[in-house]
């Protein structure tokens, strides 16, 4: 099912933190593709400029850092995207500090986390009704990071919530497997982005990255990697994994979402 392609129904697309990096490298392959596409971010300014370069994208200045922003977004989504059928839980930050060395504000280090795992977390809950409705064949992906399976030492709160989403898209993806929403974990290495901030951009050139995950977003893949996330050793040690999740879910009688999106007991 490739969802994704301009051959197929047009689409209508959520991507948070899509004003740069790769929420805006796959932003703009979707428009390509004739879809319906809303990018949301902290910066109105460079937001505007999104809009500005790419005609007919949608944007919503919006904190999803908060439990209001993100209640705020979903009543924006539900009121004028009524067909929202892709979510793309994108936006990150990272701070490069070291454990020993940390010494800011808690406030810092709780931003981080609400931004990196309690918003995708209560985007999904808030959203994920919202797509179950229309009974549309629906993806729901959220991006993770290498970090989330080699711990850095450098961003070790980053890869820690990392970790942390990849956990609940496994047990996500357990619930609505019934469903028509899909659930895809995009597991990115070091990326040439700005995402640590000024004078940290190294990793792989963010164009090929786009190019190459943007159609496995669409296929029959529940997790889409690239570089080192995408070798042999790296794909068989997940499917080792998820096979072992596979036969341990089964022991649990945890309620489900039913296709039509109330739940199962």
């Amino acid at each position: 099912m490739m969802v994704y392609m301009a051959t197929q129904e047009k689409r209508a697309v959520l991507i948070t933190g899509g004003g740069s990096g790769i929420g805006l490298g796959l932003a703009e392959r979707h428009l390509t593709a004739g879809h319906r596409v809303m990018i949301t971010g902290r910066s109105s300014d460079r937001l505007n400029a999104v809009a500005d370069r790419l005609p007919g994208i949608e944007t919503l200045t919006n904190d999803i850092a908060t439990p209001e922003g993100r209640q705020h977004l979903a009543d924006r989504v539900r009121q004028t995207m009524p067909e929202l059928d892709v979510l793309i839980n994108n936006a990150g930050i990272q701070r490069r500090v070291g454990i020993a060395s940390d010494r800011s504000p808690w406030a810092e280090a709780q931003n981080e986390i609400d931004i990196l795992f309690a918003a995708p977390v209560h985007l999904g809950q808030l959203l994920v009704p919202h797509m179950l409705a229309h009974g549309r064949p629906s993806v729901l992906v959220n991006v993770t990071s290498g970090g989330a399976f080699f711990p850095q030492p450098f961003a070790p709160l980053y890869s820690a919530a990392k970790a942390a989403l990849h956990s609940y898209t496994v047990n996500l993806r357990h619930a609505l497997k019934a469903t028509p929403v899909r659930v895809v974990e995009l597991m990115p290495p070091a990326v040439a982005t700005k995402l640590a901030g000024p004078g940290q951009v190294h990793g792989a050139d963010l164009d090929e990255f786009c190019d190459t995950v943007f159609p496995l977003l669409g296929g029959s893949d529940t997790e889409v990697g690239f570089g080192p996330t995408a070798t042999p050793d790296f794909t068989e040690q997940r499917a080792t994994e998820q096979r072992t999740f596979e036969t341990m879910s089964d022991r649990f009688g945890v309620p489900v979402y039913r296709p039509d999106g109330r739940v199962e007991d």
